[in-house]
């Protein structure tokens, strides 16, 4: 599994980058989410957290 971000539907309102328990989240430039896959455990927290459902899990 990987956590997909929907650049589209990203605010950048940080509240996956405070949620994600192990800190595998950060804002760009331009305020999208990106994700360090090689930190990122696919807990779903993020999924989860999102108020604009612009994180996914995918195989």
């Amino acid at each position: 599994m990987v956590a997909i971000v929907d650049v589209e539907e990203c605010t950048g309102c940080g509240t996956c980058v405070e949620d994600c328990p192990v800190e595998a989240i950060t804002l760009n430039d331009e305020d999208i989410a990106v994700i360090d896959e090689d930190t990122c455990t696919d807990c779903g927290t993020c999924v989860d957290v999102c108020p604009t459902s612009a994180i996914s899990l995918e195989e």
